[in-house]
């Protein structure tokens, strides 16, 4: 059943930006022979103070023997991006049209912010930014909710030419505190707290534990401004619900709970926001910027432990964010778009500001989880604001399929035209869901390979034109040219399977590590000169079809077979008792290592013997009786992040039995650690 193929709806393909197989197949090719053409003609829908010599449009090294890396787009142009975003929308008449409608935590929370009031509040805090003494090339670090304020705060920086460091409002002090030092941001922007379902987090005080961090290393962030957002949940930014301008919140209430902080403060450096706001200009021209100017850092996990700043620049980010979001959601003047990611990851970046604001779309913004206040949060908002592309994680999904399909069908979901994956390979068997019962048949799903290093999409469905199979990112996007490579680095050519790497780079990939172009030449282009390494496994059917494997780091050695965890645990999410699976390897004295196996099982399905019998046996005839789980273990839940990321790093500790996890502070349950310790086989 995964490789049955599934068309694009006739009527959705009718008017689709790429309507058919043979005419992707046109733009792709165009894309690879002749970016400067292809990317050039994209680029005039965009201002541009300056343009680009054709000479200077495109240029790369992906060879180390000829000198360093680098990547440039549009060498010579000059632009400001919220002028693209946000400027431009308002005078081509979408003043009034709705930017983000903000969804609350709560369901009685909700806001909204045109492309007008956007502009205008973005012009004044970015006069507040530089009232703060921000210039261009300067660093602000963000660790805020996913509240209207991120996005102002964002597109602010990029106002004034300065650099943003989105840190996720979820990550420790320390983890906090090393990002704020390696950018050695000027600036940090932050809210007194954030209840996330029915926990609350103080984010203030995190916030000053990791600024007395930073100090100690000799670094001093200069200011800290701080959203009153607990106290102003409804009201629109720039403004507070009860006008009180206090240090002290003892005395607030969110819809019956106590928000009691008695936030620490620094006269000196703390400010609020809306105080800040106040006297703020609402205009602020724009200061225009190079092509290859950094746009931000955004740091992602690095294998030495150590976070690595990726470093995105200006010019060639904007136009390949404007075009994925644009193809691959297909997005029309009258859609509302929602991806649920967090703002603190590329996700969040790309396909939440960027993207949809380049392409003047409407969409949502939502600070929530899937389960709070009831498990059809999702459902709800989708029939409230009539979504009709809708972005979201597989592990969401898989978690939501357990609750059964009666949750779903007490709502009007038929305003959905497009489906999306992203964070991780699909199973099948969540596709199929995904598409059945979400997209009752109809919907084309994007399921969407890329990383932060990609900027954006690299491997992806276009929903009019790609015919699907379940489990498969299917083609690559306009400008990316993927290989896969055996161990030696030999090019394997039609079927097969090995490392996924791209021989050339497209206008959105990252530029360097922020401080670090050594680590980012080792990290990326080392393993196998002249190409860069995604550092995952995929395969390639036989109708060309890639399907991503997952990390090369969770390949699985078993008895000298390779297999990926993706393979294992899609196996075993077939069985009808199976939530969700999350598989990783245990050293073992005779076969190098064993496949553990953690099953989180439907509601109503026991987890007893019979089921561990039935999935080993799975396994055994599907891939191999050297692939058989010398563990399966009960996991009523998984460690992942708050964006819905398994750790299989935890899990790995677990299944050994070692209790010395590191740091959790970034999991969604952080109990459910220990429950796995206690639920070990012989614990």
């Amino acid at each position: 059943m995964a490789d049955r193929i599934y068309y694009p709806n006739a009527e959705l393909a009718r008017t689709a930006y790429c309507n058919s197989v043979e005419q992707y197949k046109q733009m792709h090719e165009k894309s690879i022979k002749h970016p400067e053409e292809f990317w050039g003609e994209i680029a005039k829908q965009f201002y541009w103070e300056t343009t680009s010599s054709n000479d200077k449009f495109f240029s790369y090294n992906f060879n180390r023997n000829d000198g360093d890396i680098f990547i440039k787009w549009m060498e010579g142009a000059s632009t400001n991006i919220s002028f693209n975003l946000l400027d431009k929308n308002v005078k081509c008449g979408n003043g009034d049209k709705i930017a983000f409608y903000w969804e609350g935590n709560d369901i009685e929370d909700y806001s909204r912010l045109t492309y007008r009031k956007l502009l205008e509040e973005t012009c004044k805090f970015a006069n507040v930014l530089k009232s703060k003494g921000v210039q261009k090339g300067d660093r602000v670090a963000i660790y805020m909710p996913m509240i209207l304020e991120l996005p102002i705060a964002m597109l602010a920086c990029t106002r004034i030419g300065a650099v943003h460091s989105v840190i996720f409002a979820g990550y420790s002090s320390d983890s906090l505190a090393e990002r704020v030092l390696d950018s050695k941001a000027k600036v940090l922007l932050t809210a007194d707290g954030v209840w996330r379902g029915p926990k609350f987090l103080n984010l203030k005080s995190i916030c000053d534990q990791a600024m007395a961090k930073v100090k100690s290393h000799d670094h001093k962030v200069e200011s800290c401004i701080v959203v009153s957002h607990l106290r102003r949940v409804t009201s629109p930014p720039g403004s507070t619900s009860d006008g009180e301008k206090t240090k002290n919140i003892n005395n607030g209430t969110t819809n019956g709970r106590s928000n009691e902080m008695n936030l620490s403060w620094d006269d000196d450096r703390d400010c609020w926001w809306h105080e800040e706001m106040e006297d703020a200009e609402a205009s602020c021209y724009p200061v225009w910027v190079a092509a290859e100017d950094p746009l931000f850092i955004l740091y992602t996990s690095g294998s030495t432990g150590k976070p690595k700043g990726v470093l995105h620049t200006t010019a060639g980010y904007l136009i390949y964010a404007a075009t994925t979001f644009k193809y691959v959601f297909d997005y029309k003047p009258n859609d509302i778009y929602w991806c649920t990611a967090d703002i603190g990851w590329i996700t969040g970046h790309t396909y939440v500001v960027y993207g949809p604001l380049a392409n003047a779309a409407t969409s949502v913004l939502f600070e929530g989880t899937p389960f709070y206040p009831q498990n059809d949060r999702y459902w709800s908002v989708i029939e409230k604001y009539k979504v009709s592309q809708f972005y979201t994680a597989p592990t969401a999904i898989r978690s939501l399929m357990k609750f059964g399909d009666d949750l779903i069908k007490k709502y009007n979901l038929r305003s959905l035209k497009v489906l999306g994956s992203v964070g991780e390979p699909i199973n099948s068997e969540a596709w199929l869901w995904f598409y059945n019962l979400i997209g009752q048949g109809k919907c084309s799903i994007a399921d969407t390979f890329w990383q932060t290093e990609t900027g954006g999409h690299v491997i992806t469905p276009l929903p009019g034109a790609t015919p699907m199979k379940p489990g498969s990112a299917t083609f690559p996007f306009f400008g990316v040219l993927p290989e896969l490579l055996d161990e030696d680095g030999k090019i394997i050519e039609g079927e097969g399977e090995g490392y996924l790497v791209f021989r050339q780079p497209w206008p959105g990939m990252m530029r360097s590590l922020y401080g670090n172009h050594e680590r980012f030449e080792t990290a990326y282009f080392d393993k196998f000169n002249g190409f860069y390494c995604t550092g995952d496994g995929a395969r390639r059917d036989a109708d060309g079809y890639f399907w991503v494997t997952g990390r090369i780091d969770d390949m699985l050695n078993v008895s000298g077979h390779l297999m990926s965890t993706a393979e294992v645990e899609s196996v075993l999410a077939e069985h009808t008792a199976v939530a969700e699976a999350a598989v990783v390897s245990k050293p073992h004295p005779i076969k190098g290592q064993c496949l553990y196996c953690f099953i989180t099982t439907n509601e109503g399905k026991n987890f007893d013997k019979q089921l561990q019998d039935e999935l080993k046996k799975k396994i055994r005839e599907r891939i191999g009786p050297f692939a058989q789980p010398d563990v399966v273990q009960h996991a009523p839940g998984l460690p992942k992040t708050r964006s819905g990321k398994i750790m299989r790093r935890i899990l790995r500790k677990i299944a050994i039995g070692d209790r010395n996890v590191g740091d959790t502070s970034t999991l969604a349950d952080e109990s459910v650690v220990d429950l796995l310790f206690q639920l070990r086989p012989n614990a």
